[in-house]
């Protein structure tokens, strides 16, 4: 049985508001699995539940929750199919949600549609509980969780298609100029790599890479980093083999 909770009034990394959760799944053993986990975080509160994907459009277009946990294999109800449809649907209610999607295995074909749906990455059902907390924390805070073997095969399948010129139907205006900087810090997102990483390899803070991370998005109008990477692919503000 799926639900809508209120989160009560715990301390948060954000000011004093917690990161809401909508859990997605039709499992509702995993969905209550997730809820204790999360149940144990301070700074995070599950405000909802649904265990299909028009359930979970409609319970983000009500709690317009921070981040949504969302099974890649989910069954169909009244026109949205699986976790990649209402992953779409989702942005479209909620733009400013971030999703995060729930896979048994990081090899499924489904993952590079869901993050062209607008999805942040994905977690593996098999992660451990102090993960979950930790990558929720990382996504809503910005990142993208995409390994590196996971952002190459995402960039190689995506720029193939920008060569058969599946994904230039409707071209849009010339691409926001970026500074070589950002350029750099793009580059590395690409690679699959985080904050800290490309922190390190640049030899600046993790601040002054939110930094152009927010400026990089800003600049290009998009929500998510792979988003990011997609448009300047698409676009060829990088130069990729």
């Amino acid at each position: 049985m799926t639900e809508t909770r209120q989160g009560p009034a715990v301390p948060a990394q954000r000011g004093d508001e917690p990161i809401r959760v909508l859990l997605v799944d039709d499992h509702a053993l995993l969905r209550r699995g997730l809820d204790i986990v999360l149940q144990t975080e301070p700074d995070i509160v599950v405000v909802g539940e649904a265990g299909d994907g028009s359930e979970a459009v409609a319970k983000a277009a009500e709690l317009l929750p921070d981040l949504v946990l969302l099974d890649v294999k989910m069954p169909s109800r009244d026109g949205i199919g699986g976790g990649i449809q209402a992953a779409a649907a989702i942005k479209e209610v909620a733009p400013s949600t971030r999703i995060v999607m729930l896979t048994m295995s990081e090899e499924e074909e489904d993952l590079y549609e869901a993050i062209k749906a607008g999805a942040s990455g994905y977690l593996l059902k098999g992660i451990l509980p102090h993960e979950i907390a930790d990558s929720i924390r990382a996504v809503v805070g910005g990142q993208s969780l995409i390994s590196p073997p996971m952002a190459a095969k995402l960039l190689t399948e995506f720029a193939t298609m920008v060569r058969h010129g599946e994904d230039r139907k409707n071209p849009g205006p010339p691409a926001p100029r970026l500074t070589d900087r950002e350029l750099e810090v793009l580059k590395l997102i690409a690679t699959g790599a985080n904050n800290s990483k490309i922190a390190k390899t640049l030899f600046i803070s993790e601040n002054t890479v939110k930094n152009h991370v927010r400026n990089i998005l800003e600049k290009l109008q998009l929500h998510s980093r792979m988003e990011a990477v997609m448009y300047a692919v698409r676009e060829k503000i990088l130069d990729l083999p």
